[in-house]
């Protein structure tokens, strides 16, 4: 004989089963596992149900799936420390980094700050915006009122000018000036193919 749960379960949960099952493969990446998920989601809800019956079965049986898989998802973002192996190789502790290391990370720290702000203006306001704000191409094209094209240039002169300072080759101030001259700071017309 049936018990009362169980026909409030077949009577008010089983029916949305299809319901249940389209949601799961809209929600859920592995197709695999939607027979899982969904036997998951009943027992829960059949386990909340024998505690007190929810006002609207309907809703009670989507949230608690909404749950599940937010649970699920979290679980596989952690990673068990059992697949990490042996950390102990590892010794990357802070505290551990030599003072000479620090010293050396300041001292590139500060000469990156200063090629950087040898760029000419317009050169170092594009390569802020596309490489350290990581603003679309398109956007800082439509923001400062340049081509993409122009856009493109300033950021490969930006990076080539950085790269000087810091390797050698032309002297950034220098390579800066000459840079300048062949990037107008005034905008064109977005529609006018640009010849810089």
């Amino acid at each position: 004989m049936q018990s009362p749960l169980d026909a409030w379960f077949v009577r008010e949960i089983l029916v949305h089963e299809e319901a249940l099952t389209r949601y799961l493969q809209r929600c859920w990446p592995q197709r695999d596992d939607i027979h899982d998920l969904r036997q998951e989601v009943y027992v829960r809800v059949y386990e909340a149900a024998g505690k007190a019956l929810p006002a609207s079965p309907k809703s009670f049986l989507f949230a608690s799936t909404r749950n599940l898989i937010t649970d699920r998802l979290r679980r596989g973002r952690v990673v068990s420390i059992e697949t990490m192996g042996d950390l102990e190789p590892l010794h990357v502790l802070v505290d551990e980094v030599s003072p000479e290391r620090r010293f050396d990370g300041r001292q590139a720290l500060r000469r990156l700050s200063e090629a950087f702000d040898r760029l000419p203006d317009r050169c170092r306001q594009v390569l802020w915006l596309r490489r350290v704000e990581e603003v679309p191409q398109k956007v800082v094209a439509s923001q400062l009122g340049i081509s993409e094209k122009t856009v493109e240039k300033h950021v490969a002169n930006g990076i080539r000018l950085i790269a000087d300072h810091f390797y050698g080759g032309a002297p950034a101030a220098t390579a800066a000036a000459r840079i300048a001259d062949t990037l107008p700071e005034h905008a064109h017309d977005r529609g006018q193919q640009q010849t810089d």
